[in-house]
């Protein structure tokens, strides 16, 4: 099997898997139980959350334990806006973000709030003179994902937080889903971010949303003591573990891994840019770790199933979004519609091989040349 669609999920270590099974067998008191199995849970659940907090440089005390990137995103979202709507009801966003940034935006707009959304310059980044103009004195949220899952186009966004900063009613919320144990970001200017383990080798079902101390948020869920006053819900401390593990391990990798990733994803580019109706939607601000390409005149989800059918693994757009023809994210890249409705994804990691880059590059000339005829 040739797994290309890390950005989608990553397959689960076995040290973190070990590590989530040994806890749930032997430390599986309730945290919140006031017993020896429970101040046991409570001293693990605290370690693995200083551990978590020194590696990102953050405190403790802002780290919110959720079920992933999603949930953070709507609490972050949806907190901010209602804990906030007596400052103002003006939202800024981009063209680049999840679906779980779109719907809770629309779901405000249905309360009365105002949705912008900034405009990019020709390679996709955000305009920061837009931006300038766009924010203003009742601007209360700019919600701007580091990396886009799609592209890989990675924004300016310690430039943009220390815009933001001058607008002191008006925080700044960045989704690093996609950047998280790829790159490093600091969280200086950066007032609430989302993330989740699945995308580093981690168990699906654990995120956090880290939320600095001078931020209140209405929460999205309520009643029950848990890890936090934020985020209701007995504390998850099996899935708590194993995202600190999952975090430790890839932070220790990350320099060697992005390498690896950069030398790899510069050789895929050599080759596919040889075939005379592939596109590639990447630029200098791309990180390696994803690769959007557009095969024109074959439909992605034909190029996607053929290559399936090989037993090679792909995309067409991020998995929260399929059902759309035309990819928002591609087409903000290249403006171009027509490419952007022939977009696939190609994802990797660390993990990936060269023998599974060259295989996959074997078993795409061969679904090329077959769809081409």
């Amino acid at each position: 099997m040739i797994y290309l669609d890390y950005s989608a999920t990553t397959p689960c270590r076995d040290e973190v898997l070990d590590s989530f099974i040994k806890v749930s067998k032997e430390v599986f008191g309730n945290a919140n139980s006031l017993h020896r199995l429970g101040v046991e849970a409570k001293q693990l659940e605290e370690q693995a959350t200083k551990q978590i907090a020194n590696i990102l440089g953050c405190k403790a005390n802002e780290i919110i334990y959720t079920s992933g990137a999603s949930e953070s995103n709507n609490m972050a979202i949806k907190g901010v806006a209602f804990q906030y709507a007596n400052r103002g009801k003006h939202i800024i966003t981009t063209n680049l973000e999840h679906s779980s940034i779109y719907e809770p935006l629309k779901f405000l707009e249905t309360h009365g709030f105002i949705i912008d959304i900034v405009a990019t310059d020709q390679n996709g980044m955000v305009n920061i003179e837009d931006l300038q103009r766009l924010l203003r004195e009742d601007t209360i949220l700019v919600s701007i994902a580091s990396v886009n899952s799609e592209t890989g186009l990675r924004q300016p966004i310690e430039e943009i937080g220390k815009i933001v900063k001058n607008y002191p009613k008006c925080f700044f919320h960045v989704d690093m889903t996609q950047s998280i144990g790829k790159i490093r970001i600091s969280f200086e200017n950066i007032d609430l971010v989302s993330f989740s383990a699945h995308k580093f080798y981690g168990i699906k079902g654990i995120g956090c949303l880290i939320k600095k101390e001078y931020v209140q948020l209405v929460p999205l869920i309520h009643g029950g003591k848990s890890t936090t006053s934020f985020r209701s819900g007995t504390p998850a401390v099996p899935l708590i573990v194993s995202l600190s593990k999952a975090l430790r391990l890839i932070n220790e990798e990350l320099d060697n891994n992005y390498d690896k990733v950069e030398h790899m994803t510069t050789y895929l580019i050599d080759q596919l840019k040889k075939y005379p109706n592939v596109v590639i939607n990447h630029n200098c601000y791309c990180i390696p770790h994803i690769l959007n390409i557009s095969v024109m005149h074959i439909k992605p989800e034909t190029l996607l199933h053929a290559l399936e059918e090989k037993n090679v693994f792909v995309s067409t757009q991020s998995a929260c979004s399929s059902g759309h023809l035309v990819s928002r994210a591609v087409k903000e890249l290249v403006k171009n519609e027509e490419i952007a409705s022939h977009s696939i994804r190609i994802s990797i990691g660390g993990k990936t091989t060269q023998e599974e880059i060259e295989e996959f590059l074997k078993q795409f000339s061969c679904c090329y040349h077959e769809l081409e005829l």
